[in-house]
Protein backbone atom coordinates (compact mmCIF):
# COMPACT_ATOMS: atom_id res chain seq x y z
CA UNK A 1 0.00 0.00 0.00
CA UNK A 2 1.25 3.44 -0.70
CA UNK A 3 1.81 6.38 1.51
CA UNK A 4 -1.07 8.73 1.63
CA UNK A 5 1.31 11.67 3.00
CA UNK A 6 2.66 12.51 -0.31
CA UNK A 7 -0.54 13.76 -2.27
CA UNK A 8 -1.56 15.55 1.02
CA UNK A 9 1.79 17.30 1.45
CA UNK A 10 2.02 18.12 -2.73
CA UNK A 11 -1.91 19.33 -1.97
CA UNK A 12 -0.88 21.51 0.79
CA UNK A 13 2.04 22.80 -0.99
CA UNK A 14 0.43 24.03 -4.41
CA UNK A 15 -2.59 25.43 -1.98
CA UNK A 16 0.43 27.38 -0.23
CA UNK A 17 1.69 28.72 -3.75
CA UNK A 18 -1.63 29.65 -5.12
CA UNK A 19 -2.01 31.75 -1.45
CA UNK A 20 1.00 33.45 -1.90
CA UNK A 21 1.08 33.59 -5.67
CA UNK A 22 -2.67 35.58 -5.18
CA UNK A 23 -1.07 38.01 -2.34
CA UNK A 24 1.62 39.02 -4.14
CA UNK A 25 -0.47 39.48 -7.63
CA UNK A 26 -3.27 41.72 -5.70
CA UNK A 27 -0.40 43.62 -3.87
CA UNK A 28 1.35 44.58 -6.97
CA UNK A 29 -2.05 45.67 -8.71
CA UNK A 30 -2.72 48.43 -5.76
CA UNK A 31 -3.09 51.31 -7.54
CA UNK A 32 -3.77 54.98 -5.78
CA UNK A 33 -5.85 56.59 -8.20
CA UNK A 34 -5.32 59.46 -9.82
CA UNK A 35 -7.71 62.32 -11.07
CA UNK A 36 -8.08 62.05 -14.86
CA UNK A 37 -6.18 65.37 -16.48
CA UNK A 38 -8.68 68.22 -17.24
CA UNK A 39 -10.50 68.65 -20.14
CA UNK A 40 -9.12 71.70 -22.23
CA UNK A 41 -6.10 74.07 -21.49
CA UNK A 42 -4.72 74.26 -18.24
CA UNK A 43 -4.56 77.62 -16.54
CA UNK A 44 -2.97 77.44 -13.62
CA UNK A 45 -4.31 80.58 -11.40
CA UNK A 46 -2.12 83.64 -10.52
CA UNK A 47 0.30 83.09 -7.83
CA UNK A 48 -0.73 86.12 -6.17
CA UNK A 49 -4.10 85.23 -6.11
CA UNK A 50 -3.32 81.92 -4.66
CA UNK A 51 -4.75 80.98 -1.18
CA UNK A 52 -2.40 81.67 1.07
CA UNK A 53 -2.37 81.73 4.89
CA UNK A 54 0.13 84.25 5.06
CA UNK A 55 -1.72 86.50 2.68
CA UNK A 56 -5.06 86.35 4.44
CA UNK A 57 -3.77 86.58 8.06
CA UNK A 58 -5.03 90.59 8.92
CA UNK A 59 -8.16 89.36 7.46
CA UNK A 60 -8.25 86.13 9.89
CA UNK A 61 -7.25 88.17 12.41
CA UNK A 62 -9.94 90.80 12.65
CA UNK A 63 -12.38 87.93 11.50
CA UNK A 64 -11.40 86.26 14.95
CA UNK A 65 -11.36 89.07 16.81
CA UNK A 66 -14.38 90.22 15.78
CA UNK A 67 -13.18 94.12 14.33
CA UNK A 68 -14.63 96.23 11.66
CA UNK A 69 -13.70 99.15 9.93
CA UNK A 70 -10.19 97.31 9.00
CA UNK A 71 -8.13 98.20 5.89
CA UNK A 72 -7.00 94.97 4.73
CA UNK A 73 -6.05 92.74 1.13
CA UNK A 74 -7.41 89.49 0.56
CA UNK A 75 -6.76 86.75 -1.60
CA UNK A 76 -9.45 84.05 -2.56
CA UNK A 77 -11.53 82.18 -4.95
CA UNK A 78 -14.94 83.04 -5.89
CA UNK A 79 -17.84 80.61 -4.92
CA UNK A 80 -20.94 82.07 -5.65
CA UNK A 81 -22.18 85.32 -7.53
CA UNK A 82 -25.34 87.12 -5.64
CA UNK A 83 -27.99 89.47 -7.82
CA UNK A 84 -26.60 93.63 -7.77
CA UNK A 85 -27.95 95.20 -4.88
CA UNK A 86 -29.59 98.30 -6.40
CA UNK A 87 -30.92 100.03 -3.53
CA UNK A 88 -29.17 102.87 -3.33
CA UNK A 89 -25.62 102.86 -4.42
CA UNK A 90 -25.51 99.84 -6.50
CA UNK A 91 -23.31 97.11 -5.55
CA UNK A 92 -22.39 93.92 -7.86
CA UNK A 93 -21.74 91.08 -4.74
CA UNK A 94 -19.86 88.33 -4.42
CA UNK A 95 -18.49 85.27 -2.25
CA UNK A 96 -15.08 84.69 -1.91
CA UNK A 97 -13.48 81.92 -0.30
CA UNK A 98 -10.21 83.08 1.91
CA UNK A 99 -9.93 79.75 4.02
CA UNK A 100 -11.19 76.89 4.28
CA UNK A 101 -13.04 77.81 7.26
CA UNK A 102 -13.52 81.37 5.92
CA UNK A 103 -16.36 82.75 3.53
CA UNK A 104 -16.55 86.77 2.83
CA UNK A 105 -19.06 89.24 1.15
CA UNK A 106 -17.38 91.78 -1.11
CA UNK A 107 -19.81 94.71 -2.35
CA UNK A 108 -18.17 96.29 -5.24
CA UNK A 109 -19.56 99.76 -5.94
CA UNK A 110 -21.34 99.76 -9.31
CA UNK A 111 -21.65 103.50 -9.25
CA UNK A 112 -17.97 104.61 -8.80
CA UNK A 113 -16.16 101.32 -10.34
CA UNK A 114 -16.92 98.82 -14.01
CA UNK A 115 -18.07 95.62 -13.29
CA UNK A 116 -15.43 93.27 -13.08
CA UNK A 117 -16.50 89.94 -15.42
CA UNK A 118 -16.33 87.29 -12.61
CA UNK A 119 -16.74 83.87 -13.03
CA UNK A 120 -17.24 81.32 -10.26
CA UNK A 121 -13.90 79.14 -9.48
CA UNK A 122 -12.07 83.24 -10.27
CA UNK A 123 -9.08 84.27 -8.23
CA UNK A 124 -9.35 87.15 -7.25
CA UNK A 125 -7.45 89.56 -4.58
CA UNK A 126 -9.62 92.26 -2.63
CA UNK A 127 -8.41 95.41 -1.24
CA UNK A 128 -10.73 97.46 1.00
CA UNK A 129 -12.58 97.70 4.36
CA UNK A 130 -13.44 94.97 6.40
CA UNK A 131 -16.55 94.93 7.98
CA UNK A 132 -17.11 91.96 10.69
CA UNK A 133 -20.18 89.46 11.04
CA UNK A 134 -21.29 85.74 12.27
CA UNK A 135 -21.17 84.87 8.95
CA UNK A 136 -17.54 85.63 8.14
CA UNK A 137 -17.70 89.44 7.30
CA UNK A 138 -17.97 91.66 4.57
CA UNK A 139 -15.36 93.72 2.32
CA UNK A 140 -16.34 97.62 1.19
CA UNK A 141 -15.07 100.18 -0.45
CA UNK A 142 -13.26 97.71 -3.28
CA UNK A 143 -12.75 100.78 -5.58
CA UNK A 144 -11.43 104.73 -5.65
CA UNK A 145 -13.71 106.98 -2.98
CA UNK A 146 -13.63 110.39 -4.97
CA UNK A 147 -14.63 111.88 -1.86
CA UNK A 148 -11.30 110.41 -0.35
CA UNK A 149 -12.93 109.67 2.71
CA UNK A 150 -11.68 106.34 2.77
CA UNK A 151 -8.30 104.84 1.39
CA UNK A 152 -8.76 103.14 -2.08
CA UNK A 153 -9.36 99.40 -2.79
CA UNK A 154 -9.71 97.35 -5.74
CA UNK A 155 -10.54 93.74 -6.90
CA UNK A 156 -7.89 92.05 -8.80
CA UNK A 157 -8.82 89.40 -11.49
CA UNK A 158 -6.83 87.63 -13.70
CA UNK A 159 -4.08 90.39 -13.23
CA UNK A 160 -6.16 93.41 -14.08
CA UNK A 161 -6.93 95.87 -11.24
CA UNK A 162 -10.99 97.06 -11.18
CA UNK A 163 -11.82 100.20 -9.23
Amino acid sequence: MANPRPPLLRRALVVVIIVVGLRLATQSRRVTPVAPPPAGPVTNPAPSASIDASANQALRDAANQQRSNVQLLAVGRVIRLLPDDNEGSRHQKFLFRAAPDLTVLVAYNLDLAPRIPLAIGDSVQVRGEYIWNEKGGLIHWAHKDPAGQHQPGWVELNGKRYQ
